[in-house]
């Protein structure tokens, strides 16, 4: 006769982390849920935007130091590059978006507990050079020639 035994065991977080999702990736994920169900509510078009716009600038504003200030200089950046671009929240980061999809985010480093801050572009970015090309661009910090080329990256991906 065979018996068999049912073995439990108990996880640590680190067994959680290596199976699952980690905390600040379960924080992204109900972070996109709430967005999603404020996109929901009802209300005119130019509210929901106004709304939106409102709610990436408090964003920006919670952030740690370091990451606020690449925030608020990508965020005027990109909404003087490209005004056309819709400012929202896409897992709790600053996003913006043209025809509702999200062309470009900022990924601030304390976000994931990482060493730097991204630029990062949706698929929806006409950024497309050969078979090959960066979606994301790590920033440690802003000169003018960086603030330039972050200029002509989003006026490109835009267009």
């Amino acid at each position: 006769m065979t018996q068999t035994t049912k073995t439990t065991r108990t996880s640590t977080s680190s067994d959680a982390a290596a199976e699952g999702f980690t905390e600040e990736e379960r924080g992204a994920m109900k972070a996109r849920a709430k967005e999603v169900r404020a996109a929901a509510r009802a209300g005119s078009r130019a509210e929901k935007a106004a709304e939106a716009a409102a709610e990436v600038l408090a964003k920006i504003a919670e952030l740690p130091d370091e990451d606020r200030a690449l925030a608020e200089r990508v965020h005027a950046l990109v909404t003087g590059s490209a005004p056309e671009l819709a400012p929202r929240l896409w897992y709790g980061m600053p996003a913006y978006a043209k025809d509702g999809k999200v062309l470009c985010f900022f990924k601030p480093a304390s976000k994931f507990k990482a060493r730097y801050s991204t630029l990062g572009f949706g698929d929806v970015a006409a950024l497309d050079d050969g078979v090959m090309w960066a979606t994301e661009f790590a920033l440690t910090g802003l000169n003018a020639e960086a603030e330039a080329r972050i200029a002509l990256l989003v006026k490109t991906a835009a267009a």
